[in-house]
């Protein structure tokens, strides 16, 4: 396809813009993504690797639509070279996130269980004890703490490793494979060694869990293989994602304090106002930047027109849920953090078929954070001037890489 494509009312296609990567401080919005915005509901990109370029939606009311399009394939994605951010694809067979219906369903269904509100609320007494026990390591440690080495990181690994089912004996391990696959540091090739481990390990449990009674997700994958809904292959490309899930909560966690600790007047609001802090946690997802970006494509299986303009079958198509979040259709004066909005229709956690298996099991993770260091950390601050914390560099997600504070 070229850039000459017509489209269904002879409108002119707009102009490929390159989109390079940023390496972002802090929890300002991107001036790309910003500027794209402005130039339309439907843009085209073109990112760093793959080939190409791509469609851009970042209308909430297109972003929900096209997410909910059958038309609109994941599984194709991985046949073609799309124009992405990152520099290497290698999508595993049984990943939902490449899966269409009625796939997705079948997949989703055979790990669903351990992600019910019911499932969290049995799970929440034992995430807090953990919780208790890293905080007391932090007050023995004493100020200036790294919140990011103490709290964020090891909490929602060890959390999301009961939820999994990783034996005690384990923890350790597949907490050094997890953190070494989501390190910045080491190279290509330790995270390539990380993950050989770990999905050879996933490998061995989900067999040895052929006849679990257990409601971990290891053994929810094993019964299901071994009743014939998923095979092993499929599996195992479900749990790695499942497993390496607690990256999003440190880093979107991590932004989230960096905007309370910049913003005193909104700590000691959720500090003092308890009943409040779920509505203004909602405002705080929906403002964050989550990622560097834009997430996975899709393909186009048939023509679709959108404002006039003809998307092809074949051609691939993003959505920008950061975007959506900040349409202005839908959230008035978009940039503000507003801790009262309500409604808040966020899209923080995807839409459609999509929507983030591990939402619930996250909210419930950053609450606990959130709750426990304002309410047994009077004084919290920054130990450094806001403009010194140290961001992640080249990578997909974007967050604090430390937070040092005091109490």
């Amino acid at each position: 396809m070229t850039e000459e494509t017509t489209t269904l009312a002879e409108q002119a296609p707009p102009p490929v813009r390159d989109w390079p990567a940023l390496d972002l401080a802090g929890t300002g919005f991107d001036p790309v993504l910003a500027e794209l915005m402005r130039e339309g509901p439907l843009t085209r990109i073109r990112l760093p690797h793959g080939e190409g370029w791509a469609w851009l939606a970042t209308r909430h009311a297109d972003v929900k639509a096209i997410t909910n399009d059958p038309r609109f394939s994941r599984a194709e994605v991985t046949t073609r070279q799309v124009t992405r951010l990152a520099p290497h694809f290698k999508p595993r067979p049984g990943s939902l996130a490449f899966a269409d219906q009625p796939d997705h369903n079948r997949l989703r269904k055979a790990v669903a269980g351990a992600f019910t509100v019911s499932a969290m609320k049995r799970l929440r007494p034992r995430a807090q004890e953990t919780l208790d026990g890293l905080f007391a390591d932090l007050l023995r440690h004493g100020p200036p703490a790294d919140l990011v080495e103490l709290v964020l990181e090891p909490f929602p690994i060890a959390v999301v490793s009961e939820v999994m089912g990783v034996p005690s004996d384990m923890c350790e391990q597949v907490h050094s494979w997890t953190r070494q696959i989501i390190s910045t540091s080491g190279g290509a090739e330790a995270a390539e060694k990380a993950k050989n481990g770990m999905y050879g390990w996933i490998t061995d449990t989900v067999r040895a869990r052929a006849h679990s009674t257990g409601d971990d997700v290891y053994s929810l994958l094993g019964t299901a293989v071994q009743r014939g809904e998923i095979s092993e292959t499929e599996a195992v490309g479900l749990a790695g994602p499942l497993q390496i899930g607690g990256e999003a909560v440190t880093h979107n966690c991590g932004q989230t304090l960096y905007l309370l600790l910049t913003r005193p007047e909104l700590m000691e609001r959720m500090r003092h106002q308890p009943e409040a802090r779920a509505t203004a946690l909602d405002e705080l997802l929906r403002h964050i930047p989550h990622r560097t970006s834009v997430g996975l494509a899709r393909i186009a299986l048939e023509d679709v027109e959108l404002h006039g303009l003809r998307i092809r079958a074949g051609d691939a198509v993003y959505v920008s849920y950061l975007a959506a979040n900040r349409d202005p259709d839908v959230f008035p004066d978009p940039d503000r953090i507003d801790p009262d909005r309500d409604p808040n229709p966020h899209l923080s956690f995807g839409n459609g078929p999509h929507y983030c298996t591990g939402a619930v099991l996250a909210r419930l993770q950053t609450e606990l954070m959130v709750d426990t260091l304002l309410d047994r950390l009077p004084g919290l601050r920054l130990a450094v001037p806001a403009d010194e914390v140290v961001w992640r560099r080249k990578t997909m997600i974007r967050g604090p890489q430390t937070l040092p504070v005091a109490w």
